[in-house]
């Protein structure tokens, strides 16, 4: 099939389940297209196993490996989610929690992949450089996922920046820190294995590059939109930004998934405030949503389907399920140490790290990245419990974290 074919169908049948959730489940829009996703895949799987002539797991598998799910994510719609995610933080918000986005986003980071690595190497006997793979590509929060829970949450503003910005800028620190760990753990598979020193220089590089690179373009765009008043030009301003600055990221090696968040900032808070009429704001708002809601619904279609693509051996399965609670306490341990550090300077109250641990959803990264491991004994394990973790995380926390939140509220209320 050709890409347009591809990306038609994927519409088509967003659209279709969309509907079907609509009508029958009423979830939250992204969360039941995935759910029926996964049924439809189901089901096909079961037919198949009943009726094995008519091929239809092994025909919908091929179309799955054909539209390469890690490639469409990484190298296409992230930069497009992560701009529209940025674009409605606003930096004061931000500046206010800035401490503890920023402990979270790379402490935080630091402590999960510890915790999930050396977790996953006890559960699963993998050596512990490939374990520690498994820690960096489940630590981060999944800012598609968390975004989407946050519109149904109804958090107060303190608390609703801290986890939107760190699902932001924790989603491009453990990338990096993924790519780094790759390289010592896959050596054979064409990663360069130079030590400590040179992964601690690409870290570097590749997260200050990323700052560096989407403040220049954020501010080249913005100085170009202060002197016009065109909303259509400007919108596509603000697409050619998106699309070509991350292009651009990874073709110089800098981190786009950092340069995406830091030029949405600058666009959504300082474009939007000396840059645009209010004619252009409200277009730019309104069409960023709407290429949100469209890429959401697409990105949990094919989370769906890449049931397909999953192990399901006893071992695989099993290592699954003991990944949830593994995840969930790496997730503890990455909210709590920086909000016990940072308490003696500030106060907290007592809902945010329950609050933060529950929602910190995985989601269409964490596939993405395990998909893109090279080819080895263990990618079949870490690609299964990923998934299963992400299911886990965007149908049961994502639809669970609302009420907690409303009830923690309500008790806080009474205190």
């Amino acid at each position: 099939m050709t890409y347009l074919q591809i990306a038609s169908l994927l519409i088509v049948l967003a659209g279709a389940f969309g509907a079907i959730n609509y009508f029958f489940l009423r979830l939250p829009s992204a969360i039941g297209i995935l759910v029926v996703a996964l049924v439809a895949s189901l089901v096909m799987m079961g037919v198949d196993l009943i009726w094995p002539h008519l091929l239809l797991a092994q025909t919908i598998r091929a179309l799955v490996s054909e539209v390469e799910f890690s490639d469409a994510l990484l190298e296409g719609m992230l930069g497009l989610l992560l701009f529209a995610g940025a674009l409605h933080v606003r930096l004061q918000d931000l500046r206010e929690q800035a401490w503890t986005v920023a402990l979270m986003a790379t402490l935080g980071v630091a402590i999960s992949t510890a915790i999930a690595g050396f977790g996953f190497s006890w559960i699963t006997g993998a050596p512990i450089l490939i374990a520690l793979v498994f820690g960096a590509l489940i630590s981060p929060t999944d800012p598609v996922a968390v975004l989407g829970v946050l519109r149904e949450a109804n958090l107060r503003k303190s608390l609703e920046t801290q986890i939107a910005g760190e699902s932001l800028f924790n989603d491009g620190v453990g990338y990096v820190v993924f790519l780094l760990l790759i390289g010592l753990a896959f050596p054979i598979a064409g990663h360069q294995d130079e030590g400590l020193t040179a992964a601690l220089i690409l870290f570097a590089q590749e997260a200050i590059g990323g700052v560096l690179l989407g403040a220049v373009l954020g501010w080249v765009v913005f100085e170009i939109m202060r002197r016009i008043d065109d909303y259509p030009l400007e919108v596509l301003l603000s697409l050619g930004l998106a699309f070509g600055g991350y292009e651009l990221a990874v073709y110089l090696h800098v981190s786009g998934p950092i340069m995406a968040v830091v030029a949405g900032l600058l666009i959504g808070d300082v474009g939007s405030k000396y840059a645009m009429s209010a004619t252009t704001r409200d277009y730019l708002d309104k069409f960023w949503e709407i290429i949100d809601e469209i890429l959401n619904a697409v990105l949990f279609l094919m989370i769906g389907f890449e049931v397909f693509a999953v192990a399901f051996s006893a071992d695989a399965l099993t290592a699954g399920v003991a990944a949830i609670g593994l995840a969930l306490m790496a997730r503890l341990a990455a909210v709590s140490i920086p909000v016990l550090m940072l308490s003696r300077w500030r106060k907290f109250s007592r809902d945010v790290i329950p609050i933060m641990t529950w929602g910190g959803l995985k989601g269409g990264i964490s596939v993405a990245l395990a998909l893109s491991l090279p080819d080895s004994e263990w990618k079949p394990i870490i690609l299964t419990a990923t998934y299963i973790v992400v299911l886990f995380s965007i149908i049961v926390q994502g639809l669970t974290i609302a009420p907690l939140a409303k009830r923690l509220n309500r008790e806080q209320e009474l205190l």
